[in-house]
């Protein structure tokens, strides 16, 4: 398969220790709550555009993760469930877990991969490619 870029400029698929996964660069947005949204639903529009399978490492370095953020995050994963093997989160405060792991029990929502939280992101990558789950 030919390599294309995402709306974010992410090499996908990208080739890594052997296996393949997708990067997501949603970081950098700091305080533009909209910019972020705006990349976000580009990307699910891309994911959704592929018709394949694969593990998503997905960056929010420097982002402001507002309860709408991380609600609209958590839409952009059901809607691509069926194109997420496993899902690596890179960039969440302390905070950030703790307030997203309230709103997935206030909505009900269970993610439907594997699902790890990493501040080193060759860490997440090198899981992604792995066995383990």
């Amino acid at each position: 398969m030919a390599l294309k870029r995402s709306p974010g400029g992410s090499i996908f698929p990208y080739p890594y220790k052997g296996g393949e996964l997708f990067g997501l660069h949603l970081g950098s947005f700091r305080g533009n709550e909209e910019g972020l949204l705006e990349r976000m639903k580009a990307e699910e529009t891309f994911i959704l555009e592929t018709h394949r399978q694969f593990p998503l490492w997905i960056d929010f370095y420097q982002d402001r993760l507002t309860d709408r953020v991380l609600l609209e995050f958590l839409k952009t994963v059901g809607h691509t469930r069926n194109n997420i093997t496993k899902l690596a989160l890179v960039g969440f405060s302390f905070w950030d877990r703790i307030r997203l792991r309230r709103l997935v029990k206030k909505t009900s929502f269970e993610f439907p991969m594997p699902l790890r939280f990493f501040s080193d992101p060759e860490v997440a990558k090198t899981w992604l490619v792995s066995d383990a789950s």
